[in-house]
């Protein structure tokens, strides 16, 4: 039995599906539902008695604590994190309570579970947390990928929160002997993928004939990565990783977001042609940049490839074909994470 946290959201439901497609042990997943946490994407488990779902926040010592002592998992992992810029830029403190006071009270029901497990348990078990490459900052043209051994330079709320969530992980380790491992990982896109990040919007709003919104200059480079990569990518970490090791997961994909966009309107063109036989990039629309927006990301992976065997199965053009698919064969998905709040979400961001 394995526990983990934030398992309705986009990476850790990806994650859920991956596992339980590869594994038969069974997962325990703690989920606050927030605005992005949606049991719409575990419907398919619903009856998969490997899956086992609990709604509650990871900040709730009483709740994990029992969760523990119930179900005894050789490991969790941690998923569970406000992750979206914009949001941060409104609303840190959200994101200061879940990522990092989250994290601190999460850490101390797994050191208190761990630290009474018998042998062999004990020795075995291992907390797997998730975080990002924006901890590292931001890179220049000519700067070499983020490797491991980079410095923490996070420019936004929700960047400081993840940094201050991995130090916490490395401290526990360090000063308590908790066995833990921390992946860091470029933009993930994929199914699923709540649509306020930029590659769901832009399929969402083209397919709606509305204005498809760039900030700035549209030449912010990121590296993408398939979500069901970087899944295999987690499990890989939690079978081999070494102790107290940080491993960065990359697509070597780097784009710059007008090229991402350009690249969704090209297969929409094919897969969905618009009804006027224009195409989608005519609803293209630069909006001004976001404060702080870093400039570039990417992510040097040769230290799981190396050490683990790791690497990515799908490119860019692979992925965004199946992500792009998946979007227009799931319009109830879609509908149903397009109304409410997110409309009004939506309407403040981008006017």
């Amino acid at each position: 039995m394995i526990l983990v946290t934030g398992c309705a959201g986009f990476i850790g439901s990806n994650f859920v599906h991956t596992w339980l497609e590869n594994h038969d042990e069974p997962i325990v997943n703690l989920d606050k539902l927030t605005y992005a946490g949606n049991l719409d994407n575990l419907a398919s488990l619903s009856q998969d008695k490997r899956h086992i779902f609990v709604q509650g926040d990871i900040g709730d010592r009483a709740r994990v604590d029992a969760l523990l002592a119930q179900y005894n998992p050789r490991a969790v992992l941690n998923f569970a994190a406000e992750s979206h810029v914009d949001r941060s830029i409104h609303g840190p403190g959200d994101f200061i309570q879940t990522n990092v006071v989250g994290t601190f009270n999460l850490l101390e029901s797994v050191r208190a579970y761990w630290a009474v497990l018998p042998e062999p348990a004990k020795t075995d078990f291992r907390f797997l947390h998730v975080s990002t490459d924006e901890v590292y900052g931001t890179l220049a043209p000519q700067d070499p990928p983020f490797a491991e051994t980079h410095p923490f330079e996070p420019n936004s709320p929700y960047a400081a929160s993840k940094a201050s969530s991995d130090h916490l992980v490395r401290a526990w380790h360090h000063t308590y002997g908790l066995p833990v491992l921390t992946t860091n990982c470029s933009n993930n896109y994929g199914p699923y993928h709540f649509p306020e990040k930029l590659i769901p919007l832009v399929i969402l709003n083209a397919l709606n004939g509305k204005p498809l919104p760039i900030y700035g200059d549209g030449q912010q480079v990121r590296d993408w990565l398939f979500v069901q990569d970087h899944c295999r990518a987690i499990a890989r970490v939690l079978e081999s990783g070494r102790l107290g090791e940080t491993y960065n997961i990359g697509g070597w994909n780097e784009m710059a977001n007008i090229d991402v966009v350009k690249t969704i309107c090209a297969r929409l063109d094919v897969l969905r042609p618009r009804a006027d036989g224009k195409p989608y990039a005519d609803q293209i629309t630069y909006v001004t940049d976001r404060p702080g927006h870093d400039r570039r990301y990417a992510i040097d992976a040769r230290k799981i490839e190396s050490e683990l065997g790791w690497k990515p199965l799908e490119t860019f053009e692979s992925g965004i074909q199946k992500t792009v698919q998946w979007y227009l064969d799931n319009p109830k998905w879609v509908e149903g994470v397009t109304s409410g709040e997110y409309r009004k979400w939506i309407g403040k961001q981008y006017g």
